[in-house]
């Protein structure tokens, strides 16, 4: 005989409970199926944008590719029955500019077969689109260090009598603190400033741009009804406005935003520190993960076995502790490209062998200062020059 229940109460059978436990809610649901919502949660993935903002060819068969950088020449005014056999002062000067690529770069994971029948999502085509976004975060950053480099030296010519014009620094602001690299006001004055020096050094208002980090850029576009709201051309509203793709001008110089430019020794934000110098007073929204506002590091053929070693110097962490925005033109930095960044998978004996396939991202190149002249950067905190700001 079945037994009854005194309380008139039903007595459940709770079909989701492991072994019948089911004293709380998650133990009644502990076998229920959980669903795939078809949705994948990519992770921190930052817009990678300096490959098509730089001038850049393709290495094939040899370590270097030679660029020639060709100074400046004068007119002058013939004299009759005098020959004309080429300006007197032997104009214009010509130098080369030597690139040449870093070892090769790459990201890996082993997928498990087993693993990968198992899982009711892309696992493959999730970790191949990481190891891109590896690859192409490294490639912004090198450029983006060049394009500092650049606005830090002078003109490759050094003909006797030819000073061409070399990189420019300039101030956002006038106090000693780092937060003025935040005041819309003062990166404005800093684009015209910036606008006015390239012109000045004869670069083309072609292809110019800036990157700055994703907080100046919204500070910008929210600085609405002031007078250097005024100033900024904004091509379309809405959601481009905001996506950071060179959607604001300014000056004839198109904005965008980057996580991986230098800001202050970080890479394109940094925290805390108070509002001195070399750390704007910027509070963390917390739980930011390890691959905000990323240590620089040193990268260069000098640096020690724990740091990232290269063929090309791209400078030392401590070199941009105030810097805060690049403003260049396309002809500012070379890259040479041996292996463009490609993903590579095995198959055959080796899947067999391991019951699995390593998925490989690869990329080799490398950059470096082409025109200084076409490169300008911005520092907060000090004076132009000073300091860290100093040469590499």
């Amino acid at each position: 005989m079945a037994h009854q229940n005194n309380d008139n109460n039903t007595s459940l059978t709770w079909a989701g409970a492991d072994n019948g436990a089911a004293t709380t809610t998650a133990a009644r649901r502990a076998l229920y199926l959980k669903l795939f919502s078809g949705e994948l949660f990519k992770g921190f993935q930052r817009n990678t944008i300096a490959r098509d903002l730089i001038t850049k060819r393709t290495l094939k068969n040899g370590k270097s590719l030679q660029f020639i950088f060709t100074g400046r020449t004068n007119s002058e005014f013939h004299v009759p029955g005098q020959n004309i056999l080429g300006n007197t002062d032997g104009a214009p000067p010509v130098a080369e500019v030597t690139i040449e690529c870093d070892d090769l770069l790459i990201s890996s994971a082993f997928v498990y077969e087993l693993d990968e029948t198992l899982a009711h999502y892309d696992l493959r085509g999730e970790i191949s689109r990481k190891i891109g976004y590896a690859l192409a975060e490294n490639y912004d950053r090198r450029i983006f260090r060049a394009v500092t480099k650049a606005a830090r030296q002078v003109s490759p010519i050094t003909k006797t009598n030819f000073k061409e014009p070399g990189g420019t620094q300039i101030r956002v602001g006038t106090n000693a603190k780092a937060s003025d690299a935040y005041v819309p006001a003062s990166l404005v004055n800093a684009f015209y400033d910036a606008a006015a020096a390239l012109d000045e050094k004869g670069v083309s208002g072609e292809g110019r741009v800036a990157v700055l980090s994703p907080r100046q850029y919204y500070e910008l576009i929210q600085d609405a009804g002031t007078v250097a709201s005024s100033l900024i051309n904004r091509d379309v509203t809405g959601d481009a406005l905001q996506s950071g793709q060179g959607i604001i001008e300014i000056a004839g110089i198109k904005v965008y935003k980057s996580m991986n430019i230098p800001f202050f020794g970080k890479f394109g934000v940094k925290y805390g520190g108070g509002d001195t110098a070399t750390a704007p007073n910027l509070t963390s929204p917390t739980n930011v993960g390890d691959f905000v506002g990323d240590s620089m590091g040193d990268q260069n053929e000098n640096a020690t076995p724990s740091g990232q070693k290269t063929v090309n110097d791209y400078g030392e962490e401590a070199k941009f502790d105030h810097s805060c925005g690049l403003i260049f033109q396309k002809e500012a930095v070379g890259c040479v490209e041996a292996i463009g960044p490609q993903v590579q998978v095995t198959s055959g004996d080796v899947s067999v062998i391991y019951q699995g396939d390593v998925i490989l991202g690869r990329l080799a190149m490398g950059a470096a200062p082409l025109n200084p002249a076409a490169a300008v950067e911005l520092v907060a905190g000090a004076a132009a020059g000073a300091g860290n700001n100093a040469a590499f």
